[in-house]
């Protein structure tokens, strides 16, 4: 099954054009717990600086 990932983190090894992540995989976590109430209370672990 193909899933489509996007980000806008330009400066990040795995952005590609098109706000396309192509990492292999991603790790997203809760910022406070393991249970996020909204969009801000998580972050991606999968970045890299180019």
């Amino acid at each position: 099954m193909a899933t489509e990932v996007l980000c806008n983190v330009e400066n990040c090894k795995y952005w590609a054009e098109g706000d396309k992540c192509v990492a292999d995989s991603i790790f997203v976590i809760g910022e406070h717990s393991r249970e996020a109430a909204n969009v801000e209370e998580t972050a991606c672990k999968t970045f890299e600086r180019r």
